[in-house]
This record gives structure tokens, sequence and C-alpha cells, in this order.
């Protein structure tokens, strides 16, 4: 698979593609808080990674398969969200904080477990409360 900076740009990539209809390295760059050179770096990498197209002067977009795995990337990041807001164990800048630091170390085809479970709990309310309330007595 990728590195976990090379899954933080797609991941990146992703969401101003969906706000947008478009990314350019000056926002990707922009986004991530980095340099325009750092981020065109990283673009040609995933460019020869066959995740993305890129010419020079022209932008870049997704392949298929950079589609898919942004797409994955960005689902892993939401569902864990989701669940640790459920957790209750932060303000919501605090748990995408947490998220950014574990998220790479899910596996994007393996979150489904967690993701039926947030399921579960977004379908069934008074379950979780019930089980909070367990957990805290």
């Amino acid at each position: 698979m990728s590195t976990p900076s090379q899954e933080d740009y797609l991941e990146a990539i992703w969401v101003l593609t969906n706000e947008k209809g478009y990314a350019r390295v000056t926002d990707l760059a922009e986004r991530l808080n980095i340099s325009p050179a750092s981020a065109s770096k990283m673009v040609r990498r995933l460019h020869e990674s066959g995740l993305l197209t890129y010419e020079r002067y022209r932008g870049f977009s997704f392949t298929p398969r950079g589609r898919k795995t942004g797409r994955l990337l960005y689902a892993r990041h939401q569902i864990l969200e989701r669940f640790l807001t459920h957790l209750a164990i932060g303000t919501p800048e605090d748990i995408h904080r947490i998220v950014e630091g574990i998220e790479h170390h899910f596996d994007v085809n393996r979150v489904g477990q967690i993701e039926r479970l947030v399921t579960y709990i977004d379908e069934h309310p008074e379950w979780w409360d019930v089980f909070r309330r367990k957990g805290s007595s």
C-alpha cells in the first residue's frame, strides 16, 4: 500500500476534489500546511505509483485506482471519527487530532468491523447509552 504520508495526501486530494471539483498543488499545500514544492514532489511520486495522472503545469487528477484508494482512506477517517465521537473522549478537534495519529494503523480494507459497530450504535442509541453507563460503574 502507501506510506502514511502518501495516505494523507490522497485523503486530502479526495476532500479537495469533492469540495471544489479539482485539486491543485497550491490547494494541497495549503490544506496540508506544507510548501508547494513538497506537495509537487509528492504529487509526482503518486503519479509514478499509478495513483495520479500528472502533467507539469497542467495539474493532476486521480487514476481509477487512486480515486478508489482516496475514497477508502477518507471513509476510514470518517468511521474512526464517528467511533471516537461515540466514545465521547474529547472535543471534535481532539478527536480529529487523535484520528490523525491512529488512522494509518488501520488497514482501509479491514475497518469494516468498526464501521458495523458504529452503524449499530447509530441505529440503537439506547443500547449504547446502557453500554456506556455500565462502563462508568
